[in-house]
C-alpha cells in the first residue's frame, strides 16, 4: 500500500507524455510513459524512472477512443482489469467504468463538477488565470468513494494529487491507480 497523498506531475509540452508519481514523503513510487505516435493508446507504468521494472501496461481496444476500453495487464500478459470511457455520458461529465479481470464493473471515476472542466479548458491558456480553476474526480469502488483526484495549481508543469478516502486491498490499489492514471492522461488531453 502506497503512502498517500500521491502527487502526479508531468511536463505540459512533451513529445512522449511522462508522469512522475511521488508519495507523501516525496519519494518516487511510479513512473508513467505514454508511447508517442501510436495508433492505439499505449501507456506503461514502471516502479522506477529508469524504466527497469514495468508494473502495468494499458492498451486501447480501438483506434478511435470515443468509448474505448483500456485493458490493464501485468508484463507477463495477465489481465488485471480495464477502464472504459463511457461514450456519450463523458461528453458533458467525464465518466469511466472500472472493470475487474472477469469483466464485472467494480468502480467508476467521475468528474466532480463539469462546469470546472469547461472553465479549465477556456482559462488554462491564460497565464496564472488558469491556475484558479482546478477540476476534481471522484473514484468509487463498489459504491464507496475511495480516491479523489484533483488538479493542482502549477505554472510550468501539470500537477494532480490523489487522496485516499476509503479502504481497498493491494490488488485493488493496482487496478484503481492504473485506471486513474489512464483517465487523467485522457482528460488532460481533452482540456
Amino acid at each position: 500500500m502506497l503512502n498517500y497523498p500521491l502527487t502526479l506531475s508531468f511536463k505540459l509540452i512533451a513529445f512522449s507524455p511522462q508522469v512522475r508519481i511521488t508519495d507523501a514523503s516525496g519519494q518516487l513510487v511510479l513512473y508513467v510513459k505514454q508511447k508517442a505516435l501510436a495508433l492505439r493508446e499505449d501507456v506503461r507504468i514502471f516502479a522506477d524512472e529508469a524504466q527497469t521494472r514495468q508494473l502495468y501496461q494499458l492498451n486501447a481496444n480501438k483506434i478511435i477512443d470515443f468509448s474505448a476500453t483500456y485493458n490493464i495487464a501485468v508484463p507477463g500478459g495477465g489481465l488485471v482489469g480495464s477502464v472504459k470511457r463511457q461514450g456519450m455520458r463523458s461528453i458533458w461529465k467525464a465518466s469511466y467504468g472500472i472493470q475487474d479481470a472477469g469483466g464485472s464493473e467494480v468502480g467508476v471515476i467521475h468528474e466532480e463538477n463539469p462546469w470546472l472542466k469547461v472553465a479549465d479548458a477556456f482559462l488554462s491558456e491564460i497565464p496564472f488565470l488558469g491556475m484558479l480553476i482546478n477540476p476534481g474526480y471522484l473514484v468509487d469502488l463498489r459504491g464507496q468513494n475511495v480516491l479523489y483526484l484533483k488538479k493542482q495549481p502549477a505554472v510550468f508543469e501539470g500537477r494532480f494529487t490523489i487522496d485516499k478516502r476509503g479502504s481497498f486491498s493491494d490488488a485493488e490499489e493496482g487496478l484503481l491507480l492504473s485506471s486513474v492514471i489512464m483517465a487523467m492522461m485522457l482528460e488532460r488531453s481533452r482540456g
